[in-house]
């Protein structure tokens, strides 16, 4: 019989935080964006952890103009600034990022239901 190993413990709930060793590398460069559902059928759409290099107020104003819809730029505890974008936008915004050069698609993360 083989021996049973004890495997090492890993809390997979751990804050990530960038420069924890506990992830691999090159994960903190990810661009998140995600929707929330709130009232009824209110979803915003938001795209947090954008580099300082890109104006974000200019991606909203360009998101806004072509997608049709309203949009900010909002500063949250935890995140730092996030662009919120009102109805779902994530394909919208993944695509948009892609063409103009600002991410590419290994980049994205896609989240929420």
């Amino acid at each position: 019989m083989s021996a049973i190993q004890n495997l090492h413990s890993f809390d997979h709930f751990a804050v990530a935080r960038k420069g924890d060793n506990l992830f691999p590398a090159g994960t903190e460069d990810y661009i998140h964006i995600r929707i929330q559902q709130r009232k009824g059928r209110k979803t915003p759409s938001a795209v947090q952890d954008i580099t300082d290099d890109y104006d974000k107020k200019k991606l909203v104003k360009a998101c806004r103009k072509k997608f049709a819809c309203n949009g900010t730029v909002t500063e949250h505890p935890e995140y730092g600034e996030v662009i919120q974008l009102q109805g779902e936008q994530r394909k919208n915004i993944c695509q948009f990022l892609v063409e103009t050069g600002s991410a590419t698609d290994d980049q994205l993360k896609v989240r929420g239901f």
